[in-house]
């Protein structure tokens, strides 16, 4: 099968496998494993940061980023197409007991005039606000990387404002790819960043959060809080280290693959919705194309993909995609199309 689901499928290389076969472990909740503490002083160093914390997923990373900065009561601003919001379970209102306040952003980006239109005025009657999150890359809107300057303009402002800034980074190793530059100029202006190693870099499990130090002591707490607190977790670690080291240095290839694939779908007389910066495709049919069936026939040929609507599609490469497997996709794809 030809996988193009998402970046989630990957499996573990075999060189990553013997790397936890090999780990070094201790009881993490002690702050005992050495392989759990060589991974998040790198990912920290790698991001800019002062200190990491390891987590089971992207959507534990980010709660315990709102929970973190943020108390019950207190009210988020949210890009209103962000994985936050609309893919994360409703944890930050069920879980952290906050307020999402949404502001929409051109591809992920929203600038200061949008934030300030959102913010509330110092009132009895209002929940305070106290975060602002911002997703790189962004999700979606097909992996779009955010425009770094205006980000850079909208935290200084939030700052002015007395407000916290985390960036769910999920995909921040491909924003850096794609803009040619280290994570670390991208991860400058929050305070937090949460980035998976279970995406691209074809980690099997786990996801890092990384902050001040003051910060990741407080967010321990909240970790163990949603039962995220892990003994021998360096098994878990030493893949991510393999990740960072290893995989992280590829992603350009993913991007490239994406960007043939895009220009074939088009040669096919399919809609590309996105400026495919990174390894994230978003399709949509027209006339009376379903994408459930279209799909269906798809995978009957060997290659799955996501529906996201009747009739939009998410396509997502990555290191277990081939050139090969693109050309084969496009052909399958083209003989369905007739």
């Amino acid at each position: 099968m030809i996988d193009l689901r998402s970046d989630t499928v990957t499996k573990p290389p075999l060189a990553m496998r013997e790397a936890i076969a090999a780990a070094e472990v201790g009881d993490d909740v002690f702050e005992e494993d050495p392989t759990v503490q060589r991974l998040e002083q790198a990912a920290a160093e790698r991001l800019g940061k002062e200190a990491g914390l390891l987590t089971a997923s992207g959507t534990m990373g980010n709660l315990v980023a709102l929970l973190t900065h943020a108390s019950p009561g207190d009210e988020v601003i949210l890009e209103a197409d962000s994985h936050i919001f609309n893919y994360e379970a409703g944890g930050a209102a069920r879980v952290a007991g906050l307020m999402p306040r949404l502001v929409s952003g051109r591809r992920g980006t929203f600038d200061s005039k949008q934030l300030a239109a959102v913010l509330r005025p110092d009132n009895i009657h209002f929940p305070p606000t106290t975060l602002v999150c911002m997703e790189n890359t962004h999700n979606a809107s097909g992996g779009s990387v955010l425009d770094q300057p205006t980000v850079q303009e909208t935290a200084a402002y939030a700052r002015e404002r007395g407000l916290a800034l985390h960036l769910d980074g999920a995909r921040i190793f491909n924003a850096a790819a794609a803009a040619d530059v280290e994570p670390a100029e991208l991860c400058e202006p929050f305070d937090s960043v949460m980035f998976c190693l279970s995406k691209g870099l074809a980690a099997p499990v786990g996801s890092v959060l990384v902050g001040s130090r003051g910060f990741i002591q407080k967010a321990r707490q909240r970790r163990k809080l949603l039962g995220g607190g892990m003994r021998q977790a360096g098994v878990i670690a030493a893949a991510g280290i393999y990740a960072l080291e290893v995989m992280a240095k590829r992603l350009t290839e993913d991007h490239r693959r994406a960007r043939c694939l895009a220009d074939a779908l088009t040669g096919l007389g399919l809609t590309v919705m996105n400026e495919v910066a990174t390894n994230i495709i978003n399709i949509r049919l027209s006339g009376d194309l379903s994408a459930y069936a279209l799909l269906s026939a798809w995978r009957s040929a060997g290659v799955a993909a996501l529906p996201r609507d009747e009739k939009n599609i998410r396509l997502v490469l990555h290191y277990e995609i081939s050139d090969d497997d693109v050309t084969a996709a496009v052909a399958a794809l083209a003989q369905i199309l007739g």
